[in-house]
């Protein structure tokens, strides 16, 4: 993307300098570009509703099925309502200042790193303002867009929550969310999609998020929402510390029925993760969708196939730990990888997350409950650095998308490069959310508290957070 703005603005200048006559007088400033009513697509609206409903139910009911299948019996309704919660408390976060800190520029020091509150409780947002999409000339309802972006800000930190699940309370954990997203979700989130204006491939470097500018690639969200909670989830595993009885006695999912109900909510709403990250009902909206069928069913394939080796017995649980590996590591290739090398991305991102899900973490002794760092931060990474690779023209991947002009042929995308890229916005990532979420969780901890006492966790968060029970 970045050489593309680079070709684009010395190609504009170029042409200018080649008509401009001797001593011709200065040309008037042009007006400013209005998008008008007329540049929305009924059909794009239509199909970005329906993922924006479809993302809201991979929080609810899916990731609160998920997650609440794999935890003990007494802390399963402490899951739902944290997850459920989470997601009310991001929608209002948004609504207040989250959208103005992603998705604006001005008002702020650094405009590369994160907005303004310009349009703080949706100032200026209305039935008639518009939002660009990736195409020149196509737009969407503003409203449109702040509202499939609000499932992502909602789902992101409700993430985190599997890493340390059964053992925090639950006021200190919504202060937290509150706090990381305004801290470490907004910025990411901003430095990774943000362009300003109505012609992205026209504005200036200090009119781009930092990753942006960079020319990182990330499609869906494999930095903005899946490296940024796992690691959260990590740091927050370690800040925690472990479940009592943590490698001292037996911890297994109490309901796999309710997990695989999740997981299959999550592939189903994960479509409109994905694909509706196109921002239009397009051919690439199409290639985001079989990518993502493709490579969630190589990666649950793949992670089976390595259980019936390792064990003699592929389980329920790994078949959908290898789904949402699978589900992760496309998110941010979806649109940019031909559908044969994403189910090679999935099988790769399978096996890696079965190491760390079951080795690494075995080894180093850290209680991640129910892996979201082995899984999203770890699959993530994969994702992003994968990218690079899949979306190189040789093999078939869509290079920089310019919706306005074919895509790069093979030759024009430098491989090495991209992929050092897509390192440096993992590194920024992992680094940013790293430092955030570690202030937040330790200032947490040393003041109000973030854990139960003995008791409380020993008789289950249901009773002792909520006064009320899953089963009677």
């Amino acid at each position: 993307m970045k050489r593309i703005l680079s070709n684009l603005a010395m190609a504009a200048t170029g042409a200018a300098l080649l008509a401009a006559p001797a001593m011709a007088a200065p040309a008037a400033t042009p007006a400013p570009f209005v998008p008008t009513a007329e540049m929305v697509d009924k059909g794009d609206v239509a199909w970005m509703m329906v993922s924006t409903a479809f993302v809201l139910m991979m929080s609810v009911p899916a990731l609160a099925l998920f997650y609440g299948g794999l935890v003990r019996a007494k802390n399963m309704l402490s899951v739902l309502m944290q997850v459920l919660t989470i997601v009310c408390v991001a929608a209002l976060v948004w609504f207040g200042w989250g959208y103005s800190m992603a998705f604006t520029s001005t008002g702020t020091p650094f405009p590369t790193l994160f907005g303004g509150l310009d349009k703080a409780f949706l100032k200026g947002v209305s039935v008639t303002s518009l939002a660009a999409t990736f195409s020149n000339g196509v737009y969407l309802p503003e409203l449109v867009f702040v509202m499939f972006q609000m499932t992502f800000a909602c789902i992101t930190p409700a993430l985190i929550v599997g890493a340390f699940a059964e053992r925090v309370k639950f006021t200190p954990l919504i202060i937290f969310v509150v706090a990381w997203m305004t801290l470490a979700y907004f910025p990411i989130a901003h430095m990774v999609w943000y362009w300003a204006g109505p012609d992205f491939l026209h504005a200036a470097p200090t009119d781009m998020g930092l990753l942006w500018g960079w020319g990182a690639l990330d499609f869906a969200g494999g930095t903005v929402v899946h490296i940024n909670a796992g690691i959260a989830g990590l740091i927050g595993c370690l800040v925690i510390g472990p479940r009592i009885g943590h490698g001292k006695e037996p911890m297994p999912p109490h309901s796999l029925v309710m997990t695989m109900i999740g997981a299959s909510l999550l592939w189903i709403g994960w479509f409109g993760f994905n694909a509706g990250s196109a921002l239009e009902s397009n051919a690439f909206a199409a290639l985001a969708f079989i990518n993502t069928f493709v490579a969630t069913a190589a990666a649950g394939v793949a992670w089976a196939v390595i259980e019936k080796v390792a064990h003699g017995k592929p389980s329920l649980l790994g078949g959908v730990s290898g789904v949402v590996a699978g589900l992760v590591a496309i998110t941010p290739a979806a649109g940019f990888a031909h559908p044969g090398t994403a189910i090679i991305l999935g099988a790769v991102a399978s096996l890696i997350c079965y190491f760390f899900v079951t080795t690494v973490k075995n080894k180093l002794k850290y209680d991640d409950t129910l892996d979201v760092f082995g899984i999203h931060a770890v699959g993530g990474i994969v994702g992003a650095i994968g990218t690079g690779i899949v979306a190189d023209p040789a093999l078939g991947g869509q290079g920089w998308i310019d919706y306005t002009a074919p895509v790069a042929k093979a030759g024009e995308f430098d491989l090495v490069g991209q992929v050092i890229t897509q390192c440096w916005a993992v590194g920024t990532t992992v680094a940013w959310t790293s430092v955030v979420s570690a202030g937040l969780f330790l200032a947490l901890k040393y003041t109000i508290g973030l854990r139960p006492d003995a008791e409380a966790e020993t008789n289950g968060l249901d009773i002792t957070e909520h006064g009320e029970r899953a089963y009677n």
